[in-house]
């Protein structure tokens, strides 16, 4: 499979040794932002992007133009994701996005919304999110923890959203959410009561299983049309 890189930093670097691994090949590299003037994009069977969120929508019409589906990680730009889903409707565009492609991540996505129904009922415990990144993410909380939260609140009915770096707070799902050194992402969903505590944590070591999920979401994105996630290439 012939695979465009948008995004060429420490991740796009990652996918890139792994598609090669898996026998792709790279035939398109992009740092940022695509401009009318990006040829090789259409070279390309598929395309992954992890930018910026000031480039990701713009980038991924510039894809459908080009009529390359596309693998998108990154967050932060969902405020026009009607448009885009509207531009793929009319124009045959092909996206898959996610706020995490860690196989890992999304396995904690289907456990954070299992455990949630079953604390509907169970008030005397307080729940938060924890995220923690590296000090160069941008966006802020991470949108993992933003789908975490969302799977938190369509499950407890006395929460009725999320605040970030706020105490705990009676209808409201506090996030916090940390910036240090190298991280490549740590999350952690707690439930504490007054006797006890119940935590679910994902901790990535590298990422490496960013970029793994990310490739692998490519290959089957492959020859499809349409708007998708990580949950239906899971089958979630």
């Amino acid at each position: 499979m012939k695979i465009a890189l948008i995004g060429y930093g420490k991740m796009g670097k990652e996918i890139e040794d792994i598609a090669l691994q898996r026998g792709h090949e790279i035939v398109f590299k992009s740092s940022s932002k695509l401009t009318d003037s990006s040829h090789g994009l259409e070279l390309a069977d598929v395309a992954i992007e992890f930018t910026r969120p000031d480039a990701a929508a713009d980038n991924i019409l510039h894809c459908f133009e080009k009529k390359v589906p596309v693998v998108v990680g990154t967050t932060g730009w969902y405020q026009r994701l009607p448009e885009i889903k509207e531009v793929a409707y009319h124009h045959n565009g092909t996206l898959l996005y996610s706020t995490n492609f860690s196989i890992g991540v999304n396995i904690v996505f289907h456990l954070n919304e299992l455990l949630a129904k079953l604390m509907d009922k169970n008030g005397e415990y307080s729940a938060s999110i924890t995220e923690i990144h590296h000090s160069q993410k941008l966006d802020k909380p991470s949108g993992t923890a933003i789908t975490l939260a969302e799977g938190i609140l369509a499950n407890i009915a006395a929460l009725k959203e999320w605040k970030l770096d706020i105490e705990t707070m009676e209808s409201i799902l506090p996030i916090h959410s940390k910036r240090m050194g190298d991280v490549p992402g740590t999350h952690i969903i707690s439930y504490e009561s007054d006797v006890d505590k119940i935590q679910i944590t994902h901790e990535a070591k590298s990422r490496k299983g960013f970029a793994l999920g990310a490739v692998k979401a490519a290959e089957w994105l492959h020859g499809k049309n349409g708007v998708y996630t990580m949950k239906d290439f899971l089958k979630f």
